[in-house]
């Protein structure tokens, strides 16, 4: 049995990343299938409740309100609305229902008790909620646990190192920070981050380091491909090769074997040769739905093909719990 630890150092991850490629694929693979059904994958939908007008400055969002983008800003959804979108996603197999919001943090006030809301509504359709919303409180990461959230996505984005070169307005700490007041609150803790920044591969290593040696490796970690778009500071960035897709996934599949690996954002651009490789290399859980939040992504018919072509099968919610 691959044992699970917490003590990876930056060197051994690196040697991990830089395997040559059919042997990096062979190792995911096998520590894959002792851990899952390689044949299973999760099927998440992403719903913005809130769109644009973030005060941030994440050079790759185009949301923020400093970036001139096509994305036009819109108040906070109202809860029916979410919870039809949400029958809709269940009807169409996805398992896990995630709404963000483009906010700083969150405030105590009725829009926050209105996302609350959202969380009881969308749980008691057996749906696993998750929310992104940006920074928590303890106090607040313990009012979503008691309304049913099942899991809350915080994304590093990069290392530590190259993070101050793609936001300014918040530290690395204060991700981290809420990192940690979600899984004191036993929220499942969703965090990764984007490739094709512009950073080195050792600040790739440097991510996964930061994850894999968390005091728990988070539940879920999605591993985005940057989708440049036209107004913020990276829209001229090259896109990511697959084969770096391949090497971020493998490698978080290797030094995380329980997590679920997200194939996220970048799909779009992805043939179905690509992303087969991705689910061999480890990857095993995806978004569907024709939006991420404002950038776009495979619909839900081509995913339904994809799965009947590649014989894979959605992921029951809350099979943790089930098989526990």
């Amino acid at each position: 049995m691959t044992a699970i630890r917490n003590n990876w150092t930056r060197e051994e991850i690196a040697a991990i990343y830089n395997k040559p490629v059919l042997d990096l694929i062979y190792q995911a693979a096998t520590i894959h299938r002792e851990f899952h059904d390689p044949q299973e994958v999760q099927v998440c939908t992403l719903l913005s409740v809130k769109t644009g007008g973030c005060p941030e400055d994440c050079s790759y969002c185009p949301q923020a309100a400093r970036y001139h983008t096509n994305v036009k800003v819109q108040k906070l959804m109202e809860v029916n609305e979410v919870i039809d979108k949400a029958i809709e996603a269940k009807e169409s197999g996805s398992t896990r229902f995630c709404m963000g919001a483009a906010w700083r943090e969150v405030r105590d006030n009725r829009d926050f008790d209105k996302v609350i809301d959202m969380v009881k509504g969308v749980n008691s359709l057996g749906l696993e909620v998750c929310c992104t919303l940006g920074m928590l409180t303890p106090e607040q990461a313990q009012k979503l646990k008691d309304a049913g959230l099942y899991a809350y996505n915080h994304n590093l984005d990069t290392s530590e190192e190259f993070y101050d070169d793609i936001i300014t307005t918040r530290t690395y700490k204060d991700r981290l920070d809420t990192l940690s007041h979600v899984r004191k609150a036993n929220i499942s803790v969703c965090s990764g981050g984007i490739i094709g920044m512009g950073e080195q591969e050792d600040d790739r290593i440097g991510m996964l380091l930061t994850l894999a040696t968390l005091p728990e490796h988070p539940e879920s970690v999605p591993v985005n491909a940057l989708v440049p778009v036209e107004g913020t500071p990276l829209e001229d960035q090259p896109k990511v090769s697959v084969w770096e897709m391949v090497r971020m996934i493998a490698t978080a599949r290797i030094i995380m074997p329980k997590t679920m690996v997200r194939l996220s954002a970048g799909r779009v651009r992805m043939n179905l040769e690509e992303q087969a490789l991705c689910f061999m290399a480890g990857a095993n859980s995806i978004f569907a739905g024709d939006k991420l939040l404002t950038t776009p992504n495979p619909g839900y018919i081509k995913d339904q093909e994809m799965f009947q072509q590649l014989q894979l099968t959605p992921r029951k919610a809350y099979k943790e719990e089930v098989t526990a």
